[in-house]
């Protein structure tokens, strides 16, 4: 059997999607550039558009000098490009997979038993594209052969169950890799080291110093060519069931034994276990929908949902989803967890916020830091990746004045360039390291946790509030807040 670490092929279902296009042609040709990538390792690019091999170089070509403006080289280019071979064929045409298998096959080509297969596409394919590889010999000639999924995992907990248990019809759990990117992303595996590396940190990490904590992923884009996936799907399931609940688990996990894979989403899942059910008939007082209108982003005129092109017509489909949930367990039982995440916002933001209560004694109520501000921590994930903290100092001067004093931490010198979240996984699934990736039993509770409010949405198919592009979103978002004190934090 080959190490992990031997070369292999990888296999990219949907090579000509905006997945591919947007984050992992980029991410690969940065892993080409840093030379991580074993020089024998091929990629094939598998399609349903019916292109020669030049078109494919020449859309590979273009993306990458649309991408990577400046940073693109010639030279890296051609290297990374020789890698490459691309077929067509329909996802349920088994005469494709023949091929397919054909052409790792060739003489020409090393084979290997290690081999990924990304399936960059949409989850109504998933079952299909699987069945077909176990009936082209797959899953036996390929003893390391390594399937990566991407989000959604399902489209609620039932389609979860199954698509799970097609999966493992013909492979094993260790071969499967489902991905959720912002646990790429270098701030939340740095959340990791800042929780339990500081002793400054984790003695304060709980319901007797924390009064909540926000998380909002904040996109400004609208859904451009994406309607006939995301018109079926919604924001709830698109984001808040995988990031944001990843990044919630994160936060709010235990220690683990040892830093392994396994003992690291035991933690998680014990989160996801924890959190408190929502009754049905409160869904209101746990969730918030709306879908946003026409408005301004960044001076432009842009349209409403309901004018985006393929949009079925009076469509409730939720582009903005806020919602609270409770974590029942010891560290956490009373301390709301806001998660919120929305398109066409005001910003392109994601940020996770930890507001800490105010002080047991309030020494100052007859000078004028009568009202002072919460303590906050705040991680900051996108657009620039940091941590800072906001405590208060006394202003120079003969009076009790304070101010907001923010120490900032970025997580990289000025030297060191950002890695993608992409770039990072990508180069463990080739390694084979599943640290980073999902376990099914995190999706089956994620799943769990949304259940109550996708049931609810669904028995209201007529009415949906709206906000204007180029806003937070709806006003009526309050409403979810514990405390008149409690608003959402916009910056970071």
């Amino acid at each position: 059997m080959d190490n992990l670490l031997d070369p292999c092929h990888f296999i990219i279902f949907g090579a000509t999607g905006n997945l591919v296009t947007d984050k992992l042609l980029p991410a690969l040709y940065h892993l080409e550039a840093a030379e991580r990538i074993n020089e024998d390792l091929r990629f094939v690019a598998f399609s349903r558009r019916e292109w020669r091999q030049e078109q494919w170089f020449q859309h590979m070509q273009k993306t990458l000098q649309e991408r990577l403006g400046k940073h693109f080289d010639e030279k890296i280019y051609q290297r990374f490009a020789k890698r490459f071979k691309y077929l067509s064929g329909n996802y349920n045409d088994a005469q494709a997979y023949r091929k397919l298998m054909d052409t790792l096959s060739k003489p020409s080509e090393r084979c290997c038993e290690n081999i990924v297969i990304y399936l960059a596409i949409r989850p109504t394919d998933f079952i299909g594209v699987v069945t077909q590889l176990h009936n082209a010999g797959f899953s036996k000639n390929f003893s390391q052969l390594r399937i990566v999924v991407e989000k959604p995992f399902g489209e609620d907990i039932e389609s979860a169950k199954m698509l799970n248990n097609r999966l493992h019809k013909h492979f094993n759990e260790e071969q499967i890799y489902r991905i959720d990117h912002y646990l790429g992303k270098e701030t939340v595996q740095n959340l990791l080291v800042f929780r339990f590396a500081n002793t400054l940190i984790e003695p304060i990490w709980n319901r007797n110093y924390i009064d909540h904590v926000q998380i909002t992923v904040a996109e400004q884009k609208g859904i451009g060519a994406r309607a006939d996936y995301f018109d079926k799907t919604g924001v709830l399931r698109d984001m808040l069931q995988n990031h944001l609940m990843q990044l919630m688990t994160v936060v709010a996990m235990e220690p683990p034994a040892v830093l392994d894979a396994d003992a690291l989403r035991d933690e998680k899942v014990k989160v996801l276990k924890s959190i408190r059910a929502i009754p049905k008939r409160a869904v209101s007082s746990y969730a918030f929908r709306a879908q946003y209108s026409s408005g301004t982003i960044n001076g432009k005129a842009v349209p409403g949902y309901q004018d985006e092109k393929a949009v079925e017509k009076h469509s409730t489909i939720e582009t903005f989803v806020a919602a609270k949930f409770y974590i029942d367990n010891w560290r956490w039982r009373g301390v709301p967890f806001y998660l919120r995440t929305g398109k066409r916002l005001s910003t392109h933001m994601s940020a996770i916020s930890i507001r800490f209560k105010h002080p047991p004694q309030q020494l100052f109520h007859e000078t004028p830091l009568e009202n002072i501000e919460p303590n906050w921590v705040v991680l900051s994930i996108q657009p620039n990746e940091c941590m800072h903290m906001e405590i208060h100092a006394k202003q120079p001067g003969l009076d009790m004045n304070t101010r907001t004093v923010k120490l900032v931490a970025s997580y990289r010198e000025d030297n060191e360039k950002p890695l993608e979240a992409y770039e990072t996984l990508l180069l463990d699934v080739i390694e084979g390291d599943r640290s980073l990736f999902i376990r099914f039993d995190e999706v089956e509770w994620a799943w769990r946790v949304v259940d109550p409010i996708l049931q609810q949405w669904s028995k209201d198919t007529t009415t949906i509030h709206t906000y204007p592009s180029g806003t937070w979103g709806p006003e009526e978002t309050t409403r979810l807040f514990d405390n008149e004190d409690h608003v959402w934090r916009n910056q970071i």
